[in-house]
């Protein structure tokens, strides 16, 4: 099996994480500001960037379909293990759940999305004000589930890297290619 994650996957990834935390910050920083074009640029762009994410996250997941991850290093035990899974899982999940709850309340609140300003994308729900409010609320709720776990996932890739001292972090880097191998460094005890 391969020491390294594809180029692709590498790509992939790099490009959606830093969507997702530019993301972030900006959808937390925008949510207080007064009404105003400046607000409704932001705004324009948080969409843009998420219906991005979206797209991005499904052609992650086909192109790992495809090319199967590194194997996990072999001193994780069997609740690493598992935890890493879902953890994983959760977050495919969530690169498309967060968006897809954006565009729903979008539709909801009666805001077409048009990507880049370009392409008007279709709404998936007729306009109804109770419900845009309710997909409003989960749309936060599953922001901030994905912020707890975005953290969780860099603090797993840093106790790897840092304590086990595997290559956990190290296979996901840009630069390092498939079958390239960075010197070995002995896990500590």
């Amino acid at each position: 099996m391969q020491a390294q994650y594809t180029g692709t996957a590498k790509a992939l990834h790099w490009v959606i994480a830093a969507l997702i935390l530019g993301l972030l910050g900006l959808g937390f920083y925008m949510q207080d500001l007064p009404l105003s074009p400046r607000k409704l640029q932001l705004y324009s762009w948080h969409k843009w960037a998420g219906v991005t994410v979206f797209a991005l996250a499904l052609l992650r997941l086909a192109w790992r379909a495809g090319h199967r991850p590194p194997a996990l290093p072999v001193h994780m035990s069997r609740l690493e293990r598992l935890a890493a899974h879902a953890g994983h899982g959760l977050l495919y999940l969530l690169s498309l759940a967060v968006p897809l709850s954006g565009w729903l309340m979008s539709s909801a609140k009666g805001v077409q999305t048009v990507w880049f300003g370009v392409l008007p994308l279709p709404d998936l729900l007729k306009k109804d004000e109770a419900l845009g409010d309710l997909l409003q609320t989960a749309h936060l709720g599953l922001n901030l589930f994905l912020l707890a776990l975005v953290l969780v996932h860099i603090g797993a890739a840093l106790k790897h890297h840092l304590i086990d001292r595997d290559e956990v972090l190290s296979r996901m880097l840009p630069g390092r290619g498939p079958g390239r191998r960075e010197s070995a460094r002995e896990p500590r005890p």
